[in-house]
């Protein structure tokens, strides 16, 4: 902020109102209508499709004129591409303010300057003497201590300038505010009025008074107090116009003193100016001790006698150059969508704009830059150079009184100077949130590096909140036990500097220790900035206690998150003595393999799940010994989510380590797979195509321990069936592994014959590994299903030639050509495509291991809306790999509460319709091959499914979405995903705790039709419900292992079968939903044909009924008896069948 330049202030003696100039030159009407006629063009008459422009042959080749030349070269020097130019453009257009607005604010803002310098005098008083104060208004300054030396009246301002943003041109929408300084006179002030806070008692009763006056006068909709910036001794006055223009603008009215009236040398960061004796109320130290200094104090009272200079510097530098205006406009954006730019100790627009004078003054930045220049030039100098340890300065003066940049370094974090030398503008940033920045801008610099079409949407278009960017988050609630934590960590003279802020005053010590403490977890710590608070002029100012909540957020390394021990120095070296005054009770002395005799705390963490949530524990420890905070006010958001995918009896695991087991068993097959010895053929490659193989199977298998009393048993097969008189028996998945044996010339050459031969293999597997290694095995013609240490596996016999064989059509003429068939194609995704992706799944759970619990998040997700049935494991396994692979504009997840957040933002936002995910694995493709496959997706998209997913290995078809979803449950699934996102991440922030966090995995069963509730009894997984049923039925299980000789019960999954059974009997009637992980309810909706009247036809009388309609024999659907046969066909599992006649009609 600062002053109006010449010619564009608004000034006023006492009692001499005078009318405001216009704040900004008219762009003209040109420009206006110009930008109308192109909105006018570019409506179409087809869904909002812009329809190319019909040219004549002479204007469609007829030469370039100079001008289009300069735009293009513009365009390919300044930019990366037309497109890139074309929505910065755009953008600007939309949050540059427009003439009519602006003529609207000028109007106001003339307005209120009359009112100002209309408001009466009143005389002299002591500064403690405020009786005058009429009823209705509150001083906006917590007064204490109360007692201060001084006078006070009130006289019109002698001058009233409007400053900041609006003026520079730099304002941007849709949240306008208009700054206005009003200069105190001086008869107001007293030489010593910088002592004590009472510079700033005078400046809360001066807008006190100011606002008793404004509050009555019909010109204003609202006049309500807040903070500068959130600093609790500078509060301000809003004024907002009334009537239709009442969103229109804010009015900021900041009180300051006139520019030369404190002395700087008395204002600098060794200097105090606050007592101990009078804040604390204490005598004078008698040793001789210095008075601590009040840095921010100083620099509070300095910025409101720089106001004017700094908007009179600025314009200097902006005025003339529309690029640099254009660039402060995009980095304001590129803050907000990063909640950089609010509360104290923000990374305000102001900040970016003198950064931007700082950069042209040092020749980084030509006036002549464009606003996208001007942008990257910024973000490059953030990323690489770290204010905290190098300050930077715009005073070009050598006066050897000035102040060194060292002493600023002493007394802030962050350093970075005004043209006086005196001022440092960073003062209110912590070296926590500069260090956001400096990480935000990295992302961003390699973002636009890597040169994506969509690095405009996300740089600046993509909304970053802290629960979405940060790996754990946790509050601290109530603020008021930060005081106790100032404290003890005995914090007098940072309390003493802030005025009592002792949210301010503990917050730098808090975020360094725990830095401390997280050490190589930790890739960065930010905290939000207390909000800005609003309140009515008859109120009293907010306390410090009810400012919110502090909230802290936590990025994370994966690759040093999950270890238990933080080791220490030897137990002779000087340094171990601190260290166990950092610990604590925890730490203690151990001997390691070495010999070495060591300090060591170690984290009591046993799962992956626990591993995870060790910085919780490193959190609430040192909080509590170092800053008498308990961990009752520590509210920890890291692994709420992860109880959807913990298993029935595993509290303390998410199911990593049974997948892990499952693993390591394959692999031991895999191995006897290899040596086994007498097949005609060798095994020439073994490859697991499961979920449970790529990590990211929902619920993980336990090893099978069947009580063979819950059991028919098939002795001559050597199985065993369910009984009639016993609950459904546990689910068991065959886990599917194809075998691949070596080549061959003796293979025949018909298809017929192929499966012939693979089933003789199938059945020579089973007998050797029987024979050579004691498992027991079934084989049929398609796989052989063998029983592994509890753990079935499926394995099936792959002839790599087959599909070819499958797809050559012999002519009657004799010729043979190729053509894919759907048996060719499925046998392709199945051998080769599906182990594949299987296993560059398992190499990128290798990488990041929060991808397992992310994927497995979101299945259970989609599966939990009852929508599982249309989207594929694989297809769903993708999205979630795409949140690591491509994870701009944040970095790869390292909990699975922030990947599922993103998942739900990924689906609910990507244009499903216009692009393809890309999904590249292993970082096959090149940005040239990825153009190439956009390209042809633009090519074919109508042939293309609807959700359409590209690999390295699957760059034409999206095989894994070619059999769903249709266009209505892809709709569907992004509409809940929409609705999910706020919800949950509201929950996640809420500082009382999230409540009942299941709520965004129950599905809405009010948009359906029909309702089939079934029995909990044949429902073999129904302790997977997102809501862990009271009371559930045995299924056959023993919990102690033993050895195994009969093959348990494989894939019975009654609902599923009876969903087969519906589909097959009523699928061109009617959709059925269902949660395959313990659902009770199957969802129907009638397709919107069903009750369509069709002709008579004999052969189609299957739940239909015959009426006359205009004197013609037609065919309607029987409702009633549809309804009863559901309830037959589920005979036994169907409870109820509730149908909602209220939806729909016949």
């Amino acid at each position: 902020m600062g002053p109006a330049p010449a010619g564009k202030q608004v000034c006023g003696a006492p009692g001499e109102a005078q009318m405001m100039e216009p704040a900004l030159e008219s762009t003209g009407k040109e420009g206006k209508k110009a930008s109308s006629r192109k909105r006018t063009m570019s409506k179409s008459p087809v869904e909002g499709v812009l329809q190319p422009v019909k040219l004549s042959r002479a204007e469609l080749y007829k030469e370039p004129t100079n001008e289009e030349l300069n735009h293009l070269r513009e365009t390919e020097i300044l930019f990366h591409s037309s497109l890139l130019r074309l929505q910065v453009e755009e953008l600007l257009k939309e949050i540059r303010l427009s003439e009519k607005k602006k003529d609207r604010i000028e109007a106001f803002l003339r307005e209120i300057n009359q009112r100002v310098m209309r408001v009466p005098s009143i005389p002299e008083t002591e500064l403690t003497d405020q009786a005058w104060l009429p009823a209705g208004v509150q001083v906006p300054l917590h007064q204490v201590p109360y007692t201060v030396k001084g006078c006070f009246r009130f006289l019109p301002p002698a001058q009233v300038t409007v400053v900041g943003s609006y003026l520079l041109g730099t304002c941007i929408q849709p949240d306008i505010n208009v700054d206005v300084a009003l200069t105190m006179p001086r008869e107001i002030l007293q030489d010593k009025d910088g002592l004590n806070q009472r510079y700033f008692r005078k400046r809360a009763l001066y807008l006190a008074h100011l606002a008793h006056h404004l509050a009555h006068d019909p010109l204003f909709g609202s006049v309500r107090f807040s903070y500068s910036n959130g600093c609790h001794l500078k509060p301000l006055l809003l004024l907002r116009p009334n009537g239709k223009d009442k969103s229109l603008v804010t009015v900021r009215l900041h009180p300051c003193p006139p520019p030369d009236f404190f002395r700087p040398c008395r204002l600098l960061p060794t200097k105090n100016n606050v007592r101990s004796a009078w804040y604390r109320g204490q005598s004078p130290p008698g040793d001789g001790s210095l008075e601590p200094p009040t840095p921010h104090y100083n620099t509070w009272v300095l910025q409101d006698t720089a106001l004017e200079s700094h908007l009179q510097f600025l314009s200097t530098i902006l005025s003339s150059a529309p690029g640099l205006k254009d660039g402060v406009a995009l980095l304001k954006v590129w803050l907000r969508q990063r909640e950089l730019d609010k509360g104290l100790g923000g990374f305000t627009g102001f900040l970016i704009s003198m950064l931007i004078a700082f950069l042209v003054s040092t020749r980084k930045i030509h006036t002549t830059m464009s606003g996208y220049q001007v942008l990257r030039s910024v973000l490059q100098f953030l990323a690489t150079t770290d204010l905290t340890v190098n300050g930077i300065s715009l005073c070009l003066s050598s006066d050897p009184s000035l102040p060194a940049l060292a002493d600023f370094h002493q007394a802030f974090p962050v350093v970075f100077l005004d043209s006086s030398g005196h001022l440092n503008l960073c003062a209110d940033v912590t070296a926590s949130t500069y260090h956001q920045v400096q990480h935000e801008a990295q992302l961003s610099m390699a973002l636009l590096d890597s040169k994506a079409d969509d690095g405009f949407q996300l740089l600046l278009m993509t909304p970053k909140p802290m629960i979405r960017a940060f790996d754990h988050v946790f509050h601290l609630r109530p603020l008021s036990r930060l005081q106790a934590a100032c404290h003890r960590l005995k914090l007098w003279a940072e309390l003493q500097d802030n005025g009592g802020d002792y949210v301010s005053a503990a917050l730098g010590p808090l975020t360094t220790l725990l830095e401390q403490g997280l050490g190589a977890r930790l890739h960065l710590l930010a905290h939000s900035r207390p909000s800005v608070p609003e309140w009515d002029i008859n109120q009293d100012p907010p306390k410090h206690k009810d400012s919110g909540t502090l909230s802290l957020a936590l990025l994370l390394r994966s690759e040093g998150l999950t270890s238990v021990l933080e080791l220490g120095p030897e137990a002779d070296q000087p340094k171990a003595a601190d260290f166990r005054h950092f610990w604590g009770s925890r730490s203690e002395l151990r001997r390691f393999q070495d010999g070495a005799i060591r300090e060591a705390v170690v984290w009591e963490a046993a799962s992956m799940f626990q591993k995870r949530l060790i910085p919780h524990q490193v959190v609430t420890h040192l909080l509590a010994l170092h800053a008498d905070i308990p961990d009752t006010c520590v509210h920890y958001v890291g692994g709420l989510l992860d109880a959807l995918i913990q298993g029935v009896k595993e509290t303390s695991s998410t199911g990593e380590e049974a997948l892990a087991a499952t693993v390591r068993c394959y692999d031991d097959l895999s191995r006897l797979l290899w040596g086994l010895e007498g097949l005609p053929l060798t095994v020439s490659a073994v490859q697991g195509a499961h979920p449970v193989l790529r990590y990211t199977e929902v619920f993980p298998p336990t090893p099978v321990r069947p009580a063979y009393s819950f059991y028919e048993q098939l002795r001559e097969r050597a199985s065993l069936l369910p009984r009639l008189n016993k609950p459904c028996p546990a689910y068991v998945e065959p886990m599917t592994v194809v075998c691949h044996l070596e080549g061959s010339g003796q293979w025949p050459q018909d298809a017929k014959a192929v499966q012939r031969v693979r089933a003789a293999f199938q059945l020579r597997l089973a007998e050797l590994l029987m024979q050579q290694h004691g498992l027991q095995c079934r084989a049929t013609a398609t796989h052989t299903d063998v029983l592994k240490d509890g753990f079935v596996f499926r394995i099936r016999v792959a002839y790599q030639r087959e599909p070819q064989i499958l797809r050559e059509m012999r002519s009657p003429e004799g010729m043979i050509s190729l053509r894919d068939t759907p048996a060719s194609l499925c046998l392709e995704r199945d051998n080769r495509q599906l182990p594949l992706l299987t296993s560059a799944l398992h190499g990128l759970q290798q990488q990041h291991p929060a991808f397992s619990g992310v994927a497995r998040l979101a299945k259970r997700w989609v599966r939990a809306q009852l929508l599982g049935e249309g989207f594929t494991d694989e297809s769903l396994d993708l999205v979630a790999a795409a949140l690591f692979l491509h994870p701009e504009p944040f970095t790869p997840p390292s909990s699975p509460q922030v990947g599922f957040l993103r998942f739900l933002f990924l689906v609910s936002t990507f244009d499903w319709k216009n692009n393809p995910l890309i999904v590249n694995l292993n970082n096959e493709l090149t940005v040239e091959e990825q153009i190439e496959i956009r390209s042809g997706f633009l090519v074919a998209r109508a042939q293309l499914p609807v959700m359409v997913i590209f690999t390295p290995q699957d760059r034409k078809s999206s095989v894994w979405t070619q059999d769903g979803p249709s266009a209505q449950i892809l709709q569907q699934l992004v509409v809940l995903a929409a609705e999910a996102l706020p919800i949950l991440e509201k929950q996640l922030m809420d500082p009382r705790g999230p409540g009942d966090i299941r709520t965004v995995f129950r599905p809405p069963l009010d948009i359906y039709d029909v309702l089939i509730h079934l029995s909990p009894r044949h429902i073999p997984r129904h302790r997977q419900a997102v809501d862990l049923p009271h009371v559930s039925f045995c299924r056959g299980l023993l919990s102690e292992p033993g050895s195994l000789s009969l093959m348990p019960v494989l894939g019975y999954d009654p609902p599923q079968l009876f969903l087969a059974q519906l589909r097959e009997a009523f699928g061109d009637l009617a959709l059925f939903f269902y949660d395959q992980h313990g659902g009770e309810v199957i969802g129907v909706l009638w397709k919107p044909g069903s009750f369509q009247p069709q002709p008579f036809k004999a052969t189609s009388t299957r739940g239909h009924m015959v009426a006359s309609q205009g004197g013609e024999l037609v065919m309607v659907p029987n409702v009633e008896a549809i309804l009863e046969d559901f309830a037959v066909l589920g005979e036994g599992l169907v409870q109820a069948v509730e149908a909602r006649s209220e939806r729909w009609t016949v």
